[in-house]
C-alpha cells in the first residue's frame, strides 16, 4: 500500500488530466440528478430540522397537573403532605415552596416554576442532536475523496449523461490524448460502451469502467522478473539514452541483494564515465561488486569477462549495463547484437533476461523502441520509469495491448523504494483516479 499511495500521488498528472476530460465530457450534454442515496424530492436541509425537537420533549402537561392539587384550601398544612404524592409521577422541586405564599398565588407561580425543571432534563436531549454532524461531515470532500470518488451518501446531485455516439467519440479522443494509442483507445472505449449505450453515466461510473478495462488489459502482462536455477542468471539491460537503465540496475541489484541473492554488476557503458561512477555508488549501497573496463573499451569483451568471473564466484545474477543507444542508429544497435553473440559463446542460453527500460515521458515513441530492440536483442520484459513526470501514463496500456511483453516493474522516482513490481489494479486506479468496482 505504501508504494500504491506514492504511485497514486505521483500519477496525479495523468489522473487529473483524465478526470478533467471526463468531467467535461459528462457535463457537455449532461444534467444533474439526485445522488444514489438521496431520494428524489427530499431536500438536503431536512436533517438540521431535527435538532428543534428537544424543546418539545419538555413536559408541560405534568406541570399543569399540580395546580388542581393546591386548589383544596383546607389549610396550609394539608398541601404539604399532598405535594410529595405527585412527586414520583412528575419532578416538582418547587412544591415545598407552596406553603410560603398563599394558595391564591400558587396557580400564578406554577407557570413561573415550569422553566425551572428545564435545566435538569436539558442534558438528556443533548445527545439527540449529536448524530446530525456525522451526516454532514462526509459531504466535505478533500483531495482523496476527489481522487477516488465523490462525496458520501446524501452528497450533492450527480451530473449524468446518456452514453451515445457523440459521447463515445469524445471519450475515444480523450484516451488517445492520454497516449493510449489509436487502436487501444478505440478498443477500450468500445468495450466500455458495450451493452451500455443509452444509459446515463456519471464521471465516477465512467472512471470505474475505464479502470476495470485497463486492469483487464494489464493483468496478463503483470509478471515479476523470473528467477532461474541457472547460475549465474544473466540479465542484460538495454534502452535509449536517459531512459534510466543505470538507476534501474542499481535498484534491482539492491532488491535482489536484500532477498539473499548474490549479484554482480558489469558496467558495460564504457563510453560514459558518469555511468560507471553511478553504478559504483549503487554497488556500494547494496554491497554488490561492480566490474568495469577502461573507458572506450569493447563492451562485448567486458560482458564476456564479467560472465566468466560471475561463474567462478558462483553468483546468482549477473546484471550487465549497456550504453544508451537510439533505435534509429543501425551501428549502435548492431553493437548491442554483438554483445548478445559474445555472451552466447560462453553460455548458449545467455542472456536469460533482456530488460528494455522505457522512459514514460517519451510517449508513443516507446512503441517504436520496443519494435526495434526486440529485433536486435530479443527483449523478454519491460521496465517503465519516470511515470511521475508525465501526464501520458496511458502509453503503458498501449504497450501491453500491442506487444503483450511482461511488465516487470515500474518506477516513480529516484529513491530505492521508487521501483516496485507492476500491479495492474493499483496502476489502473492511480491512472484513472477511481476505485475498482464502481463500474455500472
Amino acid at each position: 500500500m505504501a508504494f500504491f499511495t506514492k504511485l497514486k500521488d505521483r500519477l496525479f498528472k495523468s489522473s487529473s488530466k483524465l478526470e478533467e476530460g471526463l468531467d467535461a465530457i459528462v457535463e457537455d450534454g449532461g444534467s444533474a440528478e439526485p445522488g444514489e442515496d438521496t431520494p428524489p424530492g427530499v431536500p438536503e436541509e431536512q436533517p438540521p430540522e431535527s435538532p428543534p425537537e428537544p424543546p418539545r420533549e419538555t413536559p408541560p402537561q405534568p406541570d399543569e397537573t399540580p395546580p388542581p392539587v393546591p386548589e383544596e384550601d383546607p389549610g396550609r398544612d394539608l398541601p404539604e403532605p399532598e405535594v410529595p404524592q405527585p412527586e414520583p409521577a412528575t419532578p416538582e422541586p418547587p412544591s415545598p415552596t407552596l406553603p410560603g405564599p398563599g394558595p391564591e398565588e400558587v396557580p400564578a407561580r406554577a407557570p413561573d416554576m415550569v422553566p425551572m425543571p428545564e435545566p435538569d432534563p436539558a442534558p438528556t436531549p443533548e445527545p439527540d442532536p449529536v448524530p446530525p454532524p456525522p451526516d454532514e461531515t462526509p459531504r466535505q470532500g478533500g483531495l482523496l475523496s476527489r481522487f477516488f470518488g465523490r462525496g458520501g451518501p446524501g452528497s450533492a446531485p450527480v451530473v449524468r449523461r446518456a452514453l451515445d455516439d457523440d459521447m463515445l467519440e469524445q471519450l475515444e479522443e480523450l484516451l488517445i490524448a492520454s497516449d493510449m494509442g489509436v487502436d487501444t483507445a478505440l478498443r477500450v472505449a468500445s468495450n466500455m460502451a458495450e451493452g451500455r449505450m443509452g444509459r446515463r453515466l456519471s464521471t465516477a461510473e465512467i472512471k470505474g469502467l475505464l479502470a476495470d478495462e485497463v486492469t483487464r488489459i494489464m493483468e496478463p502482462v503483470a509478471r515479476p522478473l523470473p528467477l532461474f536455477p541457472k547460475k549465474p542468471q544473466v540479465v542484460l539491460v538495454v534502452g535509449v539514452n536517459g531512459s534510466g537503465k543505470t538507476t534501474t540496475i542499481g535498484k534491482l541489484a539492491s532488491q535482489f541483494r536484500g532477498a539473499g541473492k548474490s549479484v554482480v554488476i558489469a558496467a558495460g557503458d564504457t563510453f560514459r564515465a558518469a555511468a560507471v561512477e553511478q553504478l559504483e555508488i549503487w554497488g556500494d549501497r547494496a554491497g554488490v561488486p561492480v566490474l568495469k573496463a577502461a573507458e572506450g573499451s569493447d563492451p562485448a569483451a567486458l560482458a564476456y569477462d564479467a560472465l566468466e568471473k560471475a561463474e567462478a564466484e558462483g553468483a546468482d545474477l549477473l546484471m550487465i549495463d549497456t550504453a544508451g543507444r537510439l533505435q534509429n542508429r543501425a551501428d549502435l544497435m548492431e553493437e548491442l547484437a554483438k554483445i548478445v553473440r559474445v555472451l552466447r559463446k560462453r553460455d548458449p542460453s545467455a542472456p536469460h533476461n533482456t530488460l528494455l527500460v522505457l522512459d514514460a515521458t517519451t510517449g508513443q515513441n516507446a512503441l517504436s523502441q520496443v519494435e526495434t530492440f526486440r529485433k536486435m536483442a530479443d527483449v523478454t520484459g519491460l521496465v517503465m520509469t519516470k511515470l511521475d513526470g508525465t501526464a501520458k501514463g496511458g502509453v503503458l496500456v498501449a504497450l501491453a495491448d500491442k506487444f503483450g511483453l511482461p511488465i516487470h516493474a515500474i518506477g516513480v522516482g529516484e529513491q530505492i523504494d521508487d521501483l516496485a513490481p507492476f500491479d495492474p489494479g493499483d496502476f489502473a486506479r492511480a491512472l484513472t483516479g477511481a476505485d475498482l468496482g464502481t463500474a455500472a
